[in-house]
């Protein structure tokens, strides 16, 4: 890692939030970018980064873990791993990510989580921003790789019974047609929880009325939720028709056909899309069996498996789905914005992280002409140069 006040990057082709800027030079001045131009500019230390491609530093919003570690067992070194281990691959910000689990598991993670953030700041590791409750309120036919036994309604009391981190985004993920569901999307707004729709096969009426109490964003688009029919408009029909509801979705080629992916993009745009890991444990670690929430999971040819058939999470980092948008033919500044901007615009972070903006956090990905991430930045801290 290296270690000076002002660092410039010259000669980068640089992805902005609204254009490909060539020949750039970005100079970062503690831990943030200060100019970004295509004139002269001098630093202390100067990394020259001809036919590399410097993007935003990518967020996961979804991400149950990775290199043998699972969020819901995890103590604060094992996530300290973790996000050491996505800053290597482009990754500089998430959201570890619960299935659904005892009261007594929650409190554990949360107070680990706390700890990682209590020290994360001046770490070269990707930056915990809060956390992400899956599934707690789902509905049970739409559970996918998640366990039904722990699933909870909404009475009044439930979402306050949920550990909360000192600081932080708290994001979940919920199915609005449980009993009390459009209650719970408002209690969700009132205590500024980002609430997300998904493991959901609610009608049209239901999803409209969590719309209008705020609930706005779905999570893991096409799975795990009713498909679209011409006489059945489902979870899928019923997000295509809103310009007001953004989505995150799996761009793994496994979990989303490269066709609806495409779909997808076309009538969402990317304006209104996130790309999401949504890893499990097994990720970085190849194919072979993993004992994962108390059941087998099953990695080959990097599909996961569980013992009751279902898609169990993939083993994906961001960079990969970044790689899968840009083979489809997504260009490169939306494709950035899906993976950076948009996540966090929806965690309400942008005015720190997800765009290569004079002010920001210096965060970034450096690429080259294979997408391959050659180095990362979290705020300044140089990984893996």
């Amino acid at each position: 890692m290296l270690n000076m006040k002002t660092l410039l990057l010259e000669n980068i082709t640089a992805i902005l939030p609204n254009q490909k800027l060539e020949n750039a030079n970005i100079l970062v001045e503690n831990g943030r970018i200060a100019k970004i131009s295509t004139a002269e500019l001098i630093a202390d230390e100067t990394i020259s980064l001809n036919n590399q491609t410097l993007y935003a530093g990518f967020i996961d919003v979804h991400i149950h873990g990775a290199i043998g570690v699972d969020v819901n067992e995890a103590e604060a070194p094992d996530l300290q791993k973790v996000s050491a281990c996505l800053a290597k691959h482009g990754t500089i910000a998430w959201l570890p990510t619960f299935v659904p689990d005892s009261s007594e598991t929650y409190k554990k993670v949360i107070d680990s989580i706390d700890e990682l953030m209590e020290i994360q700041t001046e770490l070269p590791i990707a930056q915990a921003v809060g956390v992400h409750y899956e599934g707690i309120f789902a509905n049970e036919k739409m559970c996918g790789a998640l366990r039904p036994q722990y699933f909870k309604t909404f009475t009044g009391n439930e979402l306050n019974e949920l550990p909360r981190l000192k600081n932080g985004v708290h994001l979940t993920t919920f199915a609005p047609e449980i009993s009390g569901g459009i209650e719970l999307v408002k209690e969700l707004v009132k205590q500024n929880w980002v609430a997300s729709i998904g493991h959901t096969s609610a009608d049209f009426a239901t999803l409209e009325a969590a719309c209008d109490c705020g609930a706005k964003h779905i999570t893991h688009f096409y799975n795990a939720m009713t498909g679209l029919h011409h006489r059945d408009i489902g979870v899928v029909g019923w997000a295509f028709g809103r310009d007001d509801v953004t989505c995150d979705i799996i761009a793994d080629g496994i979990h989303v056909h490269p066709k609806m992916l495409k779909l997808a993009h076309k009538i969402k745009t990317s304006n209104n899309l996130s790309l999401i890991s949504d890893a499990i444990s097994a990720a970085g670690l190849g194919d072979g069996d993993f004992e994962i929430w108390n059941e087998k999971i099953s990695v080959v040819n990097g599909k996961t498996q569980n013992e009751r058939g279902s898609i169990a999470g993939s083993v994906i980092t961001l960079i990969d789905a970044v790689k899968t948008m840009l083979s489809i033919g997504i260009n490169e500044v939306e494709v950035s914005r899906m993976a950076s901007l948009n996540p966090a615009k929806l965690l309400k972070i942008e005015q720190d992280f997800g765009s290569l903006e004079v002010g920001k956090r210096a965060d970034f990905a450096v690429l080259d002409n294979r997408q391959n991430v050659v180095f990362a930045m979290v705020g300044g801290k140089i990984v893996g140069l």
